[in-house]
């Protein structure tokens, strides 16, 4: 039985703010690399650290094509998504 999982995870700066779209194997780790600024780059200097939306994935293949797809929509189906 396959217990990793992929999550396809959007940061926010705050309601309405900047957005940060990522994936990873380990969402709780992820998500406290980004709060406690320990990954150099966009998250740390726009201080984008507010978890609003996440979904699961059996496959890492499948959650990089999400992430993908999500990255090229409009900002305002975006926040309509984590609004859901």
């Amino acid at each position: 039985m396959r217990e990793k999982h992929f999550y396809v995870y959007i940061l926010a700066s705050k309601r309405n703010g900047t957005l940060y779209i990522g994936v990873t194997d380990n969402l709780k780790r992820r998500v406290f690399e980004h709060k406690n600024d320990l990954i150099e780059g966009f998250t740390k200097k726009y201080q984008v650290h507010m978890l609003v939306y996440y979904e699961v994935y059996e496959y890492g293949l499948g959650a990089f094509t999400r992430e993908k797809r999500i990255k090229k929509w409009k900002r305002k189906w975006k926040l309509e998504l984590i609004e859901k």
